[in-house]
C-alpha cells in the first residue's frame, strides 16, 4: 500500500487478556491453519507457505468472503505483521502482538489499519470510518479474540458464530 494512503488509515485495536502464559499461546497463534481452531467466523484457513515472514494463507469466511494474508514480519514468541488482500486489492495492515502479563496469563493485541473506504477523498473518509468501519472492526476483533481466549482455556475448537454474529462475516 502506498505511503501516501497509509497516513490516512486510522488504526483500530483490541486486546484480550488470556488465562494462559505467552509460552502456551504462541504455539496456538503461530500454527499453520490456526484460525480454524479459534476464529468464530472462519470456515477454512488454508496455508500456502508457513512459517515466517513470507508466510501466506487465506481466510475463508462462512459468508463466502475470502481474504488472503501475506505476512511481512515474524518475530517468534512476540507476533507478526501481515497485509490483508481481497482479490489482489489491499484491504488492511494487521499486527498481532503477544506479551506476558504474569506466569499464568498473557495479553494479545491486534491492530488493524483498514484501507476502507478505498480511494475516497480524505476529507470524507473519516465519516464512514468512525461511524461504520471502526465499530464493526472493534466487534469483529472482540469476538475473534474471545474465540482465542475460549480455545486456549478449553482446548476445544470454536463453533461458528459461537460468541455472536457479525454482519458480513
Amino acid at each position: 500500500m502506498g505511503q501516501q494512503n497509509s497516513r490516512f488509515r486510522w488504526p483500530v485495536a483490541f486486546e484480550q487478556r488470556l488465562e494462559a502464559p505467552a509460552e502456551q499461546v504462541w504455539p496456538v497463534i503461530s500454527a499453520p491453519g490456526n484460525l480454524e481452531k479459534f476464529h468464530p467466523f472462519c470456515k477454512r484457513n488454508p496455508v500456502e507457505k508457513w512459517p515466517g515472514a513470507e508466510s501466506r494463507d487465506a481466510i475463508h469466511y462462512y459468508s463466502g468472503l475470502v481474504l488472503e494474508r501475506h505476512f511481512t514480519r515474524w518475530v517468534d514468541s512476540v507476533g507478526y505483521d501481515l497485509e490483508l488482500f481481497q482479490e489482489r486489492r489491499p484491504r488492511a495492515t494487521v499486527t498481532w502482538r503477544l506479551s506476558p502479563v504474569d506466569p499464568h496469563s498473557s495479553l494479545l493485541r491486534i491492530t488493524v489499519k483498514p484501507d476502507i473506504p478505498h480511494g475516497w477523498p480524505v476529507a470524507v473518509r473519516w465519516l464512514p470510518h468512525f461511524t461504520f468501519v471502526r465499530p464493526v472492526l472493534k466487534r469483529y476483533l472482540r469476538l475473534a479474540l474471545g474465540g482465542l481466549a475460549w480455545h486456549v482455556a478449553t482446548g476445544q475448537p470454536v463453533r461458528r458464530n459461537q460468541f455472536g454474529r457479525l454482519w458480513g462475516f
